[in-house]
Formats: C-alpha cells, structure tokens, sequence
C-alpha cells in the first residue's frame, strides 16, 4: 500500500521536498555557522579549517539529500571527515607545540604585585614622608604597563591610602585606552611614551592639545633568544630587519634562519617608538600571528616571542629587565652600545626616548602642576631611578 500511495506522488513533490529540505539546512548553517566558527577558532583551528568546519554539516546532509546511492556517498564522506579530523588534530598538536615553546614578553603586568599601600608591594617607597601629600581634588592618573610601577609609587607617597585601583582617582588603562581617557578629558595625567599620530589627532578632533613633561627617559631595546648568535646589530639593520629588506639572519652575521619580527599593535606604545625609531623607513606589514593586537581582554602584550633563534622582538628596556625577566632571551646591543641605565645617562646608547607624564592644556585642577613639580622632585626623581629608569639630568 505504501509503495502504491509513493508513485501516486506528484513528481514535483520530490523537487519540492528536498529544495525546502536544502533551504533549512543551509538556513541553519547562517545562523549557527558564526558560532561554530568562533568555537574552532578558540579551539585554536587554523582559519580554514575553522570556515570549513562551517560547512561540515551542510556538506554531509546536502548529498545525501541530491544523491541516490547513499551508501557510496557515505562511503567517500567517511573518508573525508577522517581527512578532516586528520587535519585538525595535526593543527591542534602544532598550535600546542607552539604554545609551549612561546615565550611571553607581553607588557601585561601582574598590578597586583605593584598596588600602592600594600606592605609587600614591589613599588619603590620612601624612607621618609613625601613632602607633598594630596587630600582633596586628587588628579586622575593612568599609564603605560611598563610605567605602573612608576606611578603606582607616586600614589603610595602623595595620596591618602584610601585611594585604589580603578576607584576613578588611580587608574590603569595601559597606552591605546590611556591616550584616548585622556584626550576625552576622563583623566588628568598619563605617564608613558610619546603618543602616536593617531592618538594625537584623536585628541585633536575633541579639543583637546596635550602637554608633555619629561620625567625620565628609557632605552627602546631589542631582544632575540638566548641562543640566537646576534649580540649586536646597527641601527641600520634593525631598520633594514623591519621594513623587509632583511629577511635572513645570515645577512647580518647569525645563522641561516629566516627573521621572525614581531610587533605591536597601532597605537601602542613600543610599536608608535617603532615608528619614530625607522626614521620614515616604511614598517613591512607583519602576518597577523606575528602582531600583538592588545585592543581586547588583558591590555595589552609587546610580543609573543617563539623560543626559536629566528625571532626578534622590541619593548623598553625596564619591562623587559625589570618586570618580564625572562631568562630565555637576551637584549641585543645597538651599534655595539648595550641598554643600560649608564648608557642611557651618558647618552651613549643610540635609542633612548624620554619617560612623559601628559597631561592637557587647559585643566583648572591646580594639584595636578604640583604633582608634576613633585615627580620631577628628589624625591620623585628618586622613585623613577629606583624603579629603574634613568632620572632627568639636572
């Protein structure tokens, strides 16, 4: 009965069935195929098993559904979903050899190894009181990762100890949100690196000029693997390294390796004194997994530098030496001058860019000019050379 009642069906049933059929996986796949995607990704999938995972279900529902001999169907799909599993545990064991050969030289700092009015805090404190002490209309300050410790002391010694972090007085939104709190008028001093153009025009277009105090000054440095040959490079050949004219390292005296050079994403702080350090030379666009993008979650990191002697990475000299440590790589020479904080003084190392505490024109809190007049004090001078930079020259 049933086999007569099914070539008593209309042919176009047949079409019919299977387009709308079609249609609602393909349907399905739009909306749930993002989510899927977002899922192999963090998985750590590459990208294109991560999209061909979007399509996995329609390409296995979608034949079965056109084609008559299932079974074969079947047959030739098994063989590549083993394929594709194949793939995909080679790509999960590569990104975990990856992982566990990655040094991490990110300015992510642990702050609270560094909070203010904490006993076994890190920060450098005075052995006396500091002769300013603030209590009321207390300036908002931020900073740069690399510089929390700075000014995280500048709180402990001036502020009353009720104050905290992230309470809307002390503040740690690292270089990209610090520059942007800031042009919005949302703080009132930022301690770091000379901002980006960017940045500046950011600023500009809401009015606001920024004001820029030296407080100290600090070595732009470059850091390869322990193991790398390379002690010293020019600056010549740094740049060369970064704009893509160099792209071996027996080029430059090291082993026949291909350079890995990593950077930081715009707007940061390393990456923008990357910008001033090629002297208008362009920067070679780097692969996405080369670039620390530091716009999402823990803000923010200068490098993932991979265990290898291929690579090459950049930050300041105190983040690397004084926060990161990591026994794993080692700060190269520029022009055979290494960074120190003697070199740095004596002016003899090549790349050294001042410490600034920025502020902006036209701000009526009268604290915050003596805050600034304390920072470039003994006292405050005291704590920025303690904590590791080199002082400002009197």
């Amino acid at each position: 009965m049933d086999n007569e009642n099914k070539k008593k069906l209309p042919k176009w049933f047949g079409v019919t069935w299977k387009i709308v059929a079609i249609a609602l996986i393909l349907f399905a796949d739009v909306f749930f195929g993002l989510y899927f995607y977002l899922i192999t990704t963090a998985f750590g999938l590459h990208v294109v098993l991560a999209t061909i995972s979007v399509f996995v279900i329609p390409a296995i529902l979608i034949p079965l559904i056109l084609v008559k001999n299932k079974k074969k169907v079947l047959k030739i799909e098994g063989i590549a979903l083993a394929v594709y599993l194949a793939a995909i545990s080679v790509n999960v064991g590569i990104n975990a050899y990856n992982e566990s050969i990655t040094i991490n030289t990110s300015p992510n700092i642990d702050v609270n190894l560094y909070l203010p009015f904490e006993e076994e805090s890190r920060i450098v404190k005075l052995d006396k009181e500091a002769s300013l002490q603030l209590s009321d209309d207390l300036p908002v300050v931020d900073g740069a990762a690399a510089v929390f410790p700075v000014y995280s002391a500048f709180v402990n010694a001036t502020y009353p100890d009720t104050v905290e972090l992230y309470d809307g007085t002390f503040e740690y939104n690292n270089t990209v949100g610090g520059y942007m709190a800031l042009a919005e008028k949302r703080t009132d001093l930022f301690f770091g690196a000379y901002p980006s153009e960017e940045q500046i025009a950011y600023a500009k277009e809401l009015g606001t000029e920024f004001e820029y105090t030296p407080i100290g000054s600090e070595a732009f440095v470059f850091f390869v693997h322990k193991d790398n040959p390379i002690d010293s490079l020019t600056v010549e050949q740094i740049q060369g390294i970064y704009s893509g004219e160099i792209t071996n390292w027996k080029e430059v005296g090291g082993a026949n390796e291909k350079i890995v050079a990593f950077q930081r994403n715009e707007g940061s702080g390393s990456q923008s004194m990357l910008v001033r350090f090629m002297d208008g030379k362009p920067i070679m666009k780097a692969p996405s997994e080369q670039v620390n993008d530091l716009m999402s979650g823990i803000i923010e990191r200068v490098s993932d530098y991979k265990s290898t002697t291929a690579s090459i990475g950049f930050s300041f000299r105190y983040y690397v030496e004084g926060i990161i440590q990591n026994p794993n790589i080692k700060m190269i020479s520029i022009d055979g001058v290494a960074p120190t904080v003697e070199n740095i003084k004596n002016g003899s190392y090549p790349v050294v860019g001042p410490l600034y505490a920025v502020t902006y024109k036209g701000n009526d809190n009268e604290n915050v000019d003596r805050l600034l007049e304390w920072v470039l004090s003994e006292e405050g001078q005291e704590i920025i050379e303690k904590t590791g930079y080199a002082g400002i020259e009197k």
